[in-house]
């Protein structure tokens, strides 16, 4: 099944031998880095082995969000706004990026008092957070049959277009001199007396001094096979875009039910509010404990199957020499099956509150596999058992928004520079260092 349509994105022709930092993963966080990167003088070479954004990086909701973010992340994404705010202006090209503010519906009086209760997060900051209720509500809603009777309003969240943004910044990288080579895997690290000295890519030897693994779903495996331990799992999210629908909403919107924006088409993008699947694979054992946690506050939300992917998963090689064709060649694209039952309830739950939706049709629908951690914030880290290594990934259906804000925050921290928020929650050694692990209960 096709994802969605991306904006064409060039490759360069030839791989250099020689950089300062190998970029692997050429979704929002990888291109975000490498522009950061190339903006400080730094010489980067981004290798991807489909295309860029071709993942997750171009099947999220479209959401750049402030509102009922997990605390740890609130300063970054604060950084992440301000970088959104002028991006197609320092790209010359365009992103989509508009502040059209996003409502999140309370169910019931229980909801309304989380949501007023994470608005503690954000005190003496300039959002404009509010609670809202009834006419306000329907300012923003004409015509709305939610049965929602108070809703958190955030004016400065928005949205961009996860089809432009990730090309656009690349293409923004290379302005500044970054090389980007699609179709173009990095198999392993080449390592010499316990430090990086380059990568092995399926096109050649890459000599350099410093790796940023950006490898979204995918991070674990390439992770593992360096002997590095990284706790993620991988969960599905389904997403539908509808028709032009004259009327429809221009603020985004989160229920239970479903979850919509607007698209620069005229259309929307409608998935489930809260719904994810779970496949039930061999790292679903592996990691059982560390996620448990996780699981527990969130189970209502997860749907757990045997699928293709359990077999596929358990066949897949996990560690491999630089002359072998890996995984990530066998397999260019993630494109799982959407979920048809989430398609169906976030799709009537979306018409029946927003009748003008009525007049809206279904234009296409996919998936995508997003890269969790057990306590639903990233690593933005560099890894201490392998000097020169870094990891950026396990965003956990959060990463767009926040993406320039981490492409950023790991460029200062490659680059030696103060960084613009201090990065000790996402540190990686959280895993192994005795600290408590858990998504916070409070968002």
């Amino acid at each position: 099944m096709p994802g969605p349509r991306l904006t064409e994105f060039y490759s360069d022709l030839s791989i250099p031998r020689s950089v300062d930092v190998v970029v692997v993963g050429g979704g929002i966080i990888g291109v975000s880095t490498a522009l950061e990167l190339a903006d400080r003088g730094v010489s980067v070479l981004l290798c991807e082995k489909g295309q860029i954004g071709a993942e997750q990086s171009s099947r999220n909701w479209g959401w750049v969000r402030l509102g009922m973010r997990d605390p740890r992340e609130v300063p970054l994404m604060q950084a992440s706004l301000d970088i959104w705010q002028d991006l197609d202006a320092r790209l010359g090209r365009a992103t989509g990026f508009t502040r059209s503010g996003i409502l999140f519906g309370a169910s019931g009086k229980r909801g309304a008092e989380n949501l007023a209760r994470w608005m503690r997060h954000v005190d003496g900051m300039e959002t404009g957070a509010r609670m809202i209720e009834g006419a306000e509500i329907g300012r923003l809603l004409p015509g709305h049959q939610l049965k929602t009777k108070a809703a958190l309003h955030m004016p400065l969240d928005g949205r961009a277009e996860p089809q432009w943004a990730s090309s656009a910044i690349a293409e923004g990288a290379r302005d500044r001199g970054a090389q980007i080579v699609t179709a173009c895997a990095v198999r392993s690290l080449d390592v010499e007396a316990g430090r990086l000295s380059g990568v092995y890519t399926e096109r050649g030897r890459v000599a350099c001094s410093q790796v940023v693994l950006a490898g979204g779903a995918w991070s674990r495996l390439f992770a593992g096979n360096a002997d590095v331990a990284l706790p993620q799992l991988r969960v599905l999210n389904t997403v539908l875009r509808t028709s032009s629908s004259p009327g429809g909403p221009e603020c985004a919107l989160r229920t239970d039910a479903f979850a919509i924006r607007k698209r620069a088409d005229g259309g929307h993008t409608i998935a489930s509010g809260h719904q994810n699947t779970v496949d039930i694979v061999p790292d679903s054992f592996r990691l059982a404990r560390s996620f448990l946690p996780a699981f527990r506050q969130e189970w209502k939300s997860l749907r757990f199957r045997f699928s293709r992917r359990s077999l596929d998963e358990l066949r897949q090689a996990r560690c491999w020499q630089p002359g072998d064709v890996t995984p990530f060649e066998v397999t260019r694209i993630l494109d799982p099956e959407p979920s048809q039952k989430h398609l169906r309830g976030a799709w009537s739950a979306a018409r029946r509150a927003l009748p003008v939706l009525e007049r809206a049709e279904i234009v296409q629908s996919w998936a995508g596999l997003i890269d969790v951690m057990p306590d639903a914030i990233p690593v933005i880290s560099a890894v201490r058992q392998l000097p020169g290594l870094w990891i950026a990934t396990g965003f956990s259906g959060h990463g767009f928004g926040i993406g320039p804000g981490a492409g950023r925050l790991m460029a200062e921290l490659v680059t030696g520079e103060t960084p613009v928020v201090d990065p000790w929650e996402f540190r990686l050694s959280r895993f192994t260092d005795g600290s408590r692990i858990a998504p916070d209960p409070g968002y």
